[in-house]
């Protein structure tokens, strides 16, 4: 939606003028469930985006209303708590997050809209704390940092929508740089720029439009499951402090003997590690070709070791390895539904998703949409 299709619509709606701040989901492409493991991830902001349009109140409410559900909430600054109802709960917690740091908010009116598809992948939500955020500090003049706002949306997931997600997403959407990917150590967050120069090629996604009921528990299971890894090898490693300090060797020495599960979720974490910095390598030399192997290497683990995947996102995968105009593939997000990320001859798209979209709803009885993502800068006011 454009700035002034959201300005006509605040207008409508509220009766005054807006500050509109645009905040991009993402991409990864490599280095899956790494993050909250201390790890290296290498996402990109994308060309799909969460917009929040803001104007103050006189009183002390926060009056949103939301387009894609043509839904409004209210609620009081000195009454903010979760809601049943779900999507406030992101503003909710990002509002949350401010008044903690002891800052007097006043009330205000929102807008949300966006073109982000909900339940792809591709975080949404993280988009949308980012904005708020963004909005806020801008509304009011909080002079807040990037990074101090990507912690505090980080934590508004952990605490309204009860998420335990790493840093990845949110560091993303605010950081983004236009035909870039981030290369960011999640431990130190020390960050690189590397250009995504994949000549004559895009980033296809492909969206299961599926999203079981999995993925927030099952992620928060998969967490504890690496800290278990970690406290085991610990005990005989004391300086180990992340799988991002662990070795395979370490693994098969005081983790397999213990609990074969732990160890295969551990053994994905470690050998994605190894497949990011290698595949930035890969990046800086022009070898697209070998990235492309990675990101299958990615799938399987995830599929594999993490079990992470699910069927429909399998299918996929399976439907595009070997095909000549398509260098790699794998699920992204969380997982148990949502995109897989493709690279694909830009000449190739139309009869590669004219081929597939028959295949998928035969053999999952869904119907396959696409996205053709362009990288874009991070968050920013329109």
């Amino acid at each position: 939606m454009k700035k002034l299709d959201i300005e006509a619509a605040f207008q409508k709606k509220f009766g005054t003028t807006c500050l509109i701040v645009r905040s991009p989901g993402r991409v990864n492409l490599i280095g899956e469930h790494t993050d909250y493991n201390n790890g290296f991830v290498l996402p990109a902001a994308i060309d799909k985006a969460a917009y929040v349009a803001i104007a103050k109140r006189t009183d002390n409410k926060v009056v949103m209303y939301a387009t894609a559900f043509n839904q409004d909430f209210e609620i009081s600054l000195k009454e903010i708590k979760t809601t049943t109802l779900g999507w406030p709960n992101y503003i909710l917690g990002v509002i949350d997050q401010i008044q903690k740091t002891g800052v007097e908010l006043g009330g205000c009116n929102l807008l949300i809209d966006g073109d982000i598809p909900i339940g792809a992948g591709l975080s949404s939500s993280a988009a949308l704390e980012c904005a708020t955020l963004f909005a806020f500090n801008e509304l009011f003049g909080l002079q807040f940092t990037r990074i101090q706002m990507a912690f505090m949306a980080q934590k508004a997931e952990h605490d309204f929508a009860g998420v335990h997600c790493g840093l990845m997403d949110m560091f993303a959407s605010l950081f983004g740089k236009k035909d870039h990917v981030i290369k960011l150590d999640c431990r130190s967050l020390e960050y690189e720029y590397v250009p995504l120069d994949i000549k004559g090629y895009k980033i296809l996604l492909l969206n299961t439009n599926v999203k079981h009921q999995l993925s927030s528990s099952e992620y928060n299971t998969r967490r504890i499951q690496c800290e278990q890894g970690i406290t085991w090898i610990q005990q005989q490693e004391p300086t180990v402090n992340s799988l991002r300090d662990a070795t395979i060797e370490m693994l098969e020495k005081y983790v397999l003997p213990k609990d074969i599960l732990i160890y295969n979720r551990c053994k994905y974490v470690v050998e994605e590690n190894i497949r990011l910095i290698s595949a930035c390598a890969d990046l800086e030399n022009g070898n697209i070709e070998a990235l492309g192997k990675k990101m299958f290497a990615t799938h399987e683990g995830l599929k594999s070791l993490y079990e992470v995947s699910c069927p429909e996102l399998d299918f996929l995968v399976d439907q595009v390895k070997g095909h000549p105009a398509v260098l790699g593939a794998r699920m992204m997000g969380g997982g148990f539904g949502g995109c897989t990320i493709n690279i694909v001859k830009e000449e190739a798209i139309e009869s590669l998703v004219t081929m597939l979209e028959p295949l998928y709803e035969k053999h999952t009885q869904k119907r396959l949409s696409h996205y053709i993502a362009s990288i874009e800068a991070g968050t920013s006011m329109l």
